[in-house]
């Protein structure tokens, strides 16, 4: 892929969208990939290896947003979402970032966190010189519990002790899991380094397990919008009202943890899709995000925007923990086909993908708050799932919806009746 600007790619059937996402050169394995993504790629068989007490399978939309260039490097960015109006603004977004030359996005870190609590610890500055003082006799032991991940280059490389409480100490252990998530690798270093680490605490062992609350791997993305990228038709003054009025929403949600909650939501519209169209834990990177969030004692938002001289600068600091290897991308076709599609060979890659996305959902609804109001646009995607719960046929969903929109009535009964009004005016309708 050289180019991820398709024009008018949503206009196109879904067929011909499917051809369009592929080179020439996999003509020949067209009918297969569409086979992927036309079943969702996913088994009964393989869903009951996956979870328990599987009695069928779940289908989703899985879709593309276009337009993104990432670090000067287009993607297709594959999102899988319920919620209308999702895709369609992050690549909407993404279009208005590619006119300041893409988002820039980089992974700071990439260490993930296991932890070791130690309860009853009698000296606690003792305890922690006893353990600082055998690191390197702890993380030999933590490189050999985890041996695959150490002949990939990666593996344990520091340790850290803090005081949370009388008595109450949690060591970190901090490993680089190369492209793996890293959940199942923390967890067997922490429970391989408990016991021994507690005989050098002098303190009782409690939990051994990961923090989900990754603040050291953190990604952040930055993009820049020129004034008149804002706007239909390019008006420069125009493009700075809506980008000063960006501005005043970001901070509103700066100073006020209930706004900060949505403004936070729309940013994981964007991330919580793309891992789930990879197969990652998105729950997990919720729980981090969140938390990172209120790492300063009051909520905040993820993302920041301000209005300067010619352009709208965003800015993104997010915790991502994702993966390419493992888990559900060993069993789930259409995962492994979403980082094909987006040509992610690297799992900082992702990370930076998916927050690139989280910024752009973020853009695209502030956008819309400070100009049309969300709802109107939510409403006219959403207006082509009523015409469809109408029992329209597939060439009169449009049809239907646009004239919803017409005459401003988009719900069920609304539908219905624009349904009969299209037939009626179809030739031999009644």
């Amino acid at each position: 892929m050289n180019n991820s600007r398709i024009p008018n790619f949503f206009r196109l059937a879904v067929p011909a969208r499917q051809a369009a996402l592929f080179e020439p050169e996999l003509a020949q394995d067209l009918d297969a990939l569409r086979s992927t993504l036309n079943s969702g790629g996913l088994s009964l068989e393989d869903a009951a290896s996956i979870v328990e007490n599987v009695i069928g399978r779940y289908a989703l939309p899985f879709s593309i947003a276009t337009n993104f260039q990432i670090n000067a490097i287009d993607r297709f960015v594959p999102m899988v979402v319920e919620e209308p109006s999702v895709v369609a603004a992050a690549s909407n977004a993404a279009k208005m970032v590619r006119a300041g030359g893409g988002f820039r996005a980089k992974m700071e870190a990439e260490l993930l966190i296991a932890q070791v609590e130690l309860r009853a610890v009698a000296d606690e500055r003792g305890a922690e010189a006893a353990i600082l003082a055998e690191q390197e006799a702890l993380l030999g032991k933590a490189r050999e519990a985890v041996p695959g991940l150490v002949r990939r280059g990666a593996g344990p490389r520091r340790i850290e002790v803090r005081r949370i409480g009388p008595g109450h100490l949690v060591v970190h252990i901090l490993m680089d899991t190369a492209d793996a998530m890293g959940a199942n690798l923390a967890n067997r270093v922490a429970e391989a380094l408990g016991p021994r680490i507690a005989e050098l605490s002098r303190g009782q062992l409690g939990l051994c397990i990961l923090s989900n609350l990754s603040d050291e791997r953190v990604v952040r993305v930055e993009a820049e919008v020129p004034f008149e990228a804002l706007v239909k038709g390019g008006n420069r003054d125009e493009g700075k009202k809506v980008a000063d009025a960006i501005e005043a929403a970001s901070v509103f949600a700066e100073r006020d943890p209930y706004r900060a909650t949505t403004h936070n939501k729309g940013i994981m519209n964007g991330v919580d899709s793309v891992l789930l169209a990879t197969g990652n834990d998105y729950r997990a990177v919720e729980a981090g995000a969140h938390a990172y969030a209120a790492r300063k004692g009051t909520y905040s938002p993820l993302a920041t925007w301000r209005s300067r001289d010619d352009h709208l600068r965003g800015e993104l600091e997010i915790p991502l923990a994702v993966g390419i290897v493992g888990g559900t991308l060993r069993v789930h076709p259409t995962a492994r086909l979403s980082l094909a599609l987006s040509q992610i060979k690297k799992g900082h890659e992702l990370a930076e993908m998916a927050a690139a996305a989280g910024l752009a959902s973020n853009l695209a609804a502030l956008r819309a708050l400070s100009t049309d109001g969300i709802l109107r646009g939510h409403m006219a995607l959403h207006a082509r799932s009523l015409a469809v719960l109408a029992n329209a046929a597939p060439e009169q969903v449009d049809l239907v919806a646009q004239k919803m929109v017409e005459i401003g009535d988009i719900s069920e009964a609304g539908a219905a009746k624009c349904l009969v009004l299209l037939r009626s005016q179809a030739p031999g309708g009644s």
